[in-house]
């Protein structure tokens, strides 16, 4: 009986930690991709075509209903390109989806180095651009937006035109592929949230200075696509 009762611990115990570890795993890998995508759609957006939308929008609509309907866009953007990423994760092998998220960090780790040694400091041709095209849509427009509900639409439809096959939707496929799929969808979120509200918040003056910054915000996050890149590659 008390060989019986020993063992019974023994095993009890085993289980115990097995499922600790399982947890502590989990939360990890959670923590992980939070971190990541947060860092990687910060560094991403700021000074990005979205990131423009919001801040022209909020001169002449309701600052609420453009950060609604702007982070709404980017919101569904980030869980669509995290679902697929894990979709692509479960279809291919593992080392096929370790050397293609891999691919994709130090590709685009590379072109965003590359664009900031080639930018100037005053390159502001993106902020233009975007303020040609809304310029465009409410000359077009037969009735204004007022509501706040055609400015939340007006928001959602402009955002998720911007951000599709955005640098950051297919980094997020990559970095989906990878990691917890929770962790990269809730700190890509957290990200466009912040990076949304500073916008709207900061309007035009603020997208200037993002315009101005452009060349180091690129920089900097080429190298973080870099590092992404080593990290997977020395990764197990």
């Amino acid at each position: 009986r008390r060989r019986t009762r020993r063992h019974s611990t023994t095993r009890a115990n085993g289980e115990r930690r097995r499922r600790t570890a399982t947890a502590t795993m989990t939360t990890t890998a959670f923590v992980e991709g939070l971190s990541k995508a947060f860092g990687l759609i910060v560094l991403s957006e700021i000074g990005d075509k979205t990131f423009f939308i919001a801040a022209l929008m909020a001169m002449k609509r309701r600052r609420v209903d453009v950060f609604l309907g702007a982070w709404s866009a980017l919101f569904a953007m980030t869980a669509l390109s995290a679902c697929a990423g894990t979709m692509s994760a479960r279809a291919l092998s593992p080392v096929v989806t370790k050397r293609a998220a891999t691919g994709l960090f130090f590709a685009f780790g590379a072109r965003g180095v590359r664009d900031a040694c080639a930018r100037g400091d005053d390159d502001d041709d993106e902020l233009k651009e975007v303020e040609a095209e809304l310029a465009g849509r409410q000359r077009n427009a037969k009735k204004k937006a007022t509501t706040s509900w055609a400015v939340f639409a007006e928001a959602f439809a402009v955002t998720f035109l911007a951000e599709w096959g955005d640098r950051s939707q297919i980094a997020t496929v990559g970095l989906a592929a990878q990691s917890d799929v929770a962790g990269v969808t809730l700190g890509g979120a957290l990200g466009h949230a912040v990076c949304t509200g500073v916008a709207v918040i900061g309007g035009r003056q603020l997208a200037d200075r993002a315009a101005n910054a452009e060349r180091v915000v690129t920089g900097i996050g080429g190298c973080l696509f870099l590092l992404f890149g080593v990290h997977a590659l020395l990764s197990g």
